[in-house]
Formats: structure tokens, C-alpha cells, sequence
């Protein structure tokens, strides 16, 4: 039967049938356009709201969104030169998953772009920024953070395989995450965290010391040393009328403006010293030792207004030389505590085993009269000398006897000439006997030096314990530098007192550090010598202020394994950058 018997014609078969069909075909281009554009337009708007700068091309036939986004490296504030950024959380925080690390205000530097090929906007992720691992976890800690003990111990067992979500600081109270394990998928094989922080949880400000940074105590200075100060400043200025006269006469008006002008520039100089030597020095330590030290007066914030940056570069650690060594070592140990989480200089094992070994040998002490030879052990060979002495005596005087009896059975002319032979004879015998006691002496003394470079060696906090005791007794000091008679300060405030010090007094500074590298030099080579002692001896308060720094090392706080302080460290060691986001 043909479409005409039908009634239907050709025309209406495509118009009923093929239309439909062809609008059937056009509907998914159709959906595909629509949902694009809504992606596109909500990824727009989440790029918006998070300020972000991307490239965004659509295919709308695909169903595909390419959104290219920068990727940043990224460091912490300035803690002083823009301290409300610092202290306060981002006010524009990105709700785009990966980008948690909006929390905080940072310094930004492009290092690159990611492109994303996305259907949804929800698939959309923001670039983890790469951070210093080691400046992200004291800008927290600088916040008021608190480290999570199970989590650093756990990242520092099983690495990358660290479960997500694994907490590694927390809030102040305890109860929130601030830092936590993230998924590894825009890691690149580095360690993801994510971050989360409040302006509620921030528990310190910029008038607290930032993790780093040591606190160092001004010397106190004797009383007459304060008088010898008052006395010169107020004769410096001063001046005869006399003297006056003479140079308004020679010299004229002019030149003496311009030497009153000179006076007074001095004062100043010499006032702004005698304030820094006054004041509070902070220093920040990094791991390449001191960075900087500054001068903060008493009682003021620690802020950059409060703050004098002070010349430290002799303390700076220097290839060839171990000046920046030492300080640093000592630093950090006056700065590690049993309540210090992070530090970041590592003090060189070869001090370490130097500090805890037994190198300075007790006789020593005694030769210096730092230690009563009661108080050390049997070392050196006693000798009788009022008996030798007595013998000696007993001896001459039975010979004066026999000869002066022999004298008297002898005729008068004999008598005479045999008493001027024996008094001529005694006089001789007595030079003799000052020579040989002499001798004798040097070479007991010389056997005693011998005996006391071969005694049984004492650790170093004994003989800083010593050496302290000593310095106390010592009322009067050539140096000025004043630990304290009559307040017993210990061991620790004494040592950050001596680090002011060197800070301020490179020439002092120096001398330490020679006695230090002598010290240690002995130690290594097998013991003292005759010329170890000598400079001991030359410089003995110089050895007893390094005495003290020795043994500070010593006592230094070391962390054990599977403590915070040694999981946390390791890890800052094992991932110098992460990702965050």
C-alpha cells in the first residue's frame, strides 16, 4: 500500500517523525551548553570571591573547563615591619578546596601555573603553595600553636604514608586543628598539610619573643667601676680658666667651638654605649648560626621601633675560623631548655663530645689557686721540708760545735787563724746550702708541675663549679665585668651575661675564643703541656669565663629519643619544603 492510500504524504512523515528526532539529537549539545556556561559562571564566581587570577577557556560541545591558576611560593610576614598582617588571619580566605594556606597573610612570589581540566565546579582545586617547613612551624608556634607529640612522632615514623588528617599543631586550648596531614594529590611527592586558624586562638603578640630568638641578660657592673665612669665623664669637659684663656687668645673663638662641638659628639657616643651596654640584647639564631643581635632597653617591646641592630659579624660563622662556632654552640645552649620545643642551630658533635669529657687535670687547679689540694685527690709527693730544714740545721751546728772545741785546745795565734777559716768555711757552706735548697725547690716545683699536668682530669661543670666560686671571691677585676658577691647567681644567668658581653667587646669576645680553641686543642692532642699551662696562667680569668660556657654545653638539654622535641626536629630536617594548602 502506498503513503497516498495511507493518507499520509512524505512531507508528513519528516515533519512528525524526522523533526522530533533531529530535536532529540540537539538536546545534549543543548545541556552541554547550558551546564558549561552554569560551571563556567560558578567557578567564575569562586575565583571572584577568593581573588584569584586565572585563565578560564570552555568547551561547551565536551563538557570541559580548563581553568589555569598561578601556583606561589610563599614565606611568613615581616614580624616587624608589617606586624598587624602577621598577627591577624586573611580577612579574604578562598573557600576552593587546596587553598586552606588563604588562612594566613603571606609574602608571595609566582613560581609557576597549574592547569585543570574540570567538569564540575566542585572538581575545582586551588594550588598548594610551597612553603619552608621549618618557617611554617615557627610562625604558628609564634602564634600560640601547640605541637601535637602523637602526630610528629607518627609523620617522622611513616613519612608520606602519614594518614590524612593527622593532627601536627593544635589551638591553644587543645580542642582545634591548626596544622594537619592533606591528601598527596597536588604534592608532587613533597608533604602535604593543610592549615586552619582563628583570630581567637592567637594567644601571643609582638611584644613576645619569636621562636629563634634568645634573650640576653646586661653584666651587672661593680660600684667602683660606675664611679670611675661618673668621675671621667664629669672631668672630661672640664678645663682650668687658665687653659680657658690661653686658647681664646692662640686658638680664637672658632676653634673652640669646634673642639666643644667635638666634646660633646663624644659624650653622646660615649652615653649611647654605656646605654647599650645597659641594655637587653636579643639575638636570632639560625642554622647557620647568629643572623643578627639587637639592643632592647629595659622594659621596652620587643618591636623594630625598640630595637638597635648592633655590629655582630666577628660572631658570625666563617669558613677557616671557629669564632661563629663557638658562639652559637654556647647560644643555643643558654637558649635550649627543658621547655624549649624548637631550636634550630645544631651545636657540631665535636663540641659536644669536647664539652662532656674530663680534660682539665685537677693539679692544675691547684697551681692556680682555684682549688685547696684537700679537696682534689693524692697526686703530687709530700715532702717534709721543716724536717729537712731541722736535720740540715742539727748537722751544721754539731759541725760548728766540733770545729769551735777543736779551736779552744789550739794556741792563741792558731785559735785566731783556725775561727776566720771557720767562719769563712761556714759563710760558704751557707751560700751553698741557699744554692742547693734553691736547686732544690725548682726541681721539687718543676716535678709538681709534671705531677699536676699527670693528675686525675675533672669534667668541665667541676671546674666551672670551681672557677664560678673564684670569680665570686674576686672583689676587685681588672676587666669591670661584675658576676656578683653577694647575689649567687648560677651558672646560666652568668653565661648569658658573659654572651652580652661579647656581643658588645670583640676583643673580649676574641680572647675567649682562643682560650676555647686551646682548650680544645689540648683535649684532642692528648693532654696539657708546660705551655698550656703558662697561658692558663697568663689569661686564668679568660679560662674561667670559658669554663663556664664549656660546661653549659655540657649541661645542655638533649633531646631523647622519641621525645617532641627530637621527632619534630627530624622531620624539619627530613622535609625542608612542603605543600600547603
Amino acid at each position: 500500500m502506498s503513503s497516498t492510500d495511507s493518507g499520509y504524504s512524505a512531507t508528513d512523515i519528516i515533519t512528525y517523525i524526522g523533526v522530533p528526532l533531529a530535536v532529540l539529537g540537539v538536546l545534549p549539545i543543548l545541556y552541554n551548553t547550558v551546564a558549561t556556561l552554569a560551571a563556567l559562571s560558578k567557578i567564575k564566581r569562586m575565583l571572584r570571591h577568593g581573588r584569584l587570577t586565572a585563565l578560564t577557556r570552555s568547551d561547551i560541545v565536551n563538557r570541559v573547563i580548563e581553568v589555569e591558576l598561578p601556583r606561589y611560593a610563599v614565606t611568613p610576614c615581616d614580624r616587624f615591619a608589617e606586624t598587624e598582617l602577621y598577627w591577624q588571619p586573611s580577612r579574604q580566605r578562598s573557600s576552593i578546596p587546596g587553598g586552606s594556606w588563604t588562612t594566613f597573610n603571606w609574602q608571595t612570589r609566582a613560581i609557576g601555573a597549574k592547569t585543570q581540566r574540570v567538569e564540575y565546579a566542585d572538581q575545582l582545586r586551588q594550588p598548594q603553595v610551597e612553603v619552608a617547613f621549618d618557617e611554617l612551624v615557627a610562625y604558628l608556634l609564634d602564634l600560640g600553636a601547640v605541637p601535637d607529640a602523637h602526630g610528629w612522632k607518627l609523620l617522622r615514623s611513616t613519612g608520606l604514608w602519614t594518614p590524612t588528617g593527622c593532627s601536627l599543631m593544635k589551638s591553644p586550648d587543645g580542642y582545634h586543628e591548626a596544622l594537619t596531614i592533606a591528601s598527596l594529590d597536588d604534592s608532587d611527592g613533597h608533604l602535604s598539610l593543610k592549615a586552619n586558624w582563628s583570630s581567637d586562638w592567637t594567644t601571643r603578640d609582638f611584644s613576645s619573643l619569636p621562636p629563634y630568638w634568645i634573650r640576653l641578660p646586661p653584666p651587672l657592673v661593680s660600684e667602683l667601676a660606675e664611679a670611675n665612669v661618673v668621675i671621667d665623664a664629669a672631668e672630661g669637659p672640664s678645663a682650668s680658666p687658665d687653659e680657658t684663656q690661653v686658647d681664646d687668645v692662640e686658638k680664637g673663638s672658632k676653634e673652640k667651638e669646634q673642639s666643644l662641638s667635638r666634646q660633646q659628639s663624644l659624650d653622646s657616643v660615649q652615653k649611647q654605649a654605656g646605654k647599650i651596654k645597659g641594655s637587653t640584647i636579643v639575638c636570632q639564631i639560625s642554622i647557620d648560626g647568629l643572623i643578627s643581635a639587637m639592643s632592647q632597653e629595659a622594659g621596652a617591646l620587643f618591636s623594630s621601633a625598640n630595637l638597635e641592630n648592633l655590629y655582630i659579624e666577628p660572631l658570625r660563622i666563617r669558613s677557616g675560623k671557629s669564632d661563629g662556632v663557638w658562639f652559637a654552640s654556647v647560644a643555643t645552649a643558654y637558649g635550649t631548655t627543658s621547655q624549649t620545643i624548637l631550636w634550630n642551630y645544631k651545636i657540631p658533635d665535636e663540641i659536644l663530645n669536647f664539652a662532656r669529657r674530663d680534660t682539665v687535670p685537677c693539679g692544675i687547679l691547684v697551681l692556680l689557686g682555684v682549688v685547696d689540694e684537700s679537696q682534689t685527690p693524692e697526686w703530687a709527693t709530700n715532702y717534709d721540708t721543716q724536717w729537712e730544714a731541722a736535720e740540715l740545721f742539727f748537722r751544721r751546728s754539731a759541725d760548728q760545735r766540733a770545729a769551735m772545741m777543736a779551736e779552744a785546745r789550739m794556741p792563741l795565734p792558731q785559735r785566731e787563724n783556725a775561727a776566720r777559716e771557720r767562719m769563712q768555711r761556714e759563710m760558704n757552706q751557707r751560700l751553698q746550702d741557699m744554692r742547693d735548697r734553691s736547686r732544690l725547690e725548682n726541681q721539687r716545683r718543676e716535678a709538681r708541675t709534671s705531677e699536676a699536668l699527670q693528675s686525675p682530669k675533672w669534667d668541665t661543670k667541676l671546674v666551672a663549679e670551681h672557677n664560678l666560686r673564684w670569680l665570686r671571691e674576686r672583689k676587685e677585676r681588672a676587666t669591670g665585668f661584675y658576676i656578683g658577691v653577694d647575689t649567687s647567681l648560677p651558672l646560666r644567668d652568668v653565661v648569658g651575661m658573659l654572651l652580652h658581653r661579647m656581643v658588645l667587646d670583640g676583643q673580649f669576645a676574641s680572647s675567649i675564643f682562643k682560650m676555647l680553641d686551646l682548650w680544645k686543642a689540648w683535649a684532642d692532642n692528648g693532654g696539657m703541656r708546660r705551655s698550656d699551662l703558662q697561658a692558663l696562667q697568663e689569661d686564668q680569668e679568660i679560662f674561667a669565663f670559658a669554663s663556664l660556657l664549656v660546661a653549659l654545653v655540657r649541661d645542655t638539654v638533649t633531646a631523647h629519643e622519641g621525645t617532641l622535641s627530637l621527632d619534630l626536629q627530624e622531620c624539619l630536617r627530613m622535609w625542608k619544603t612542603v605543600r600547603l594548602g
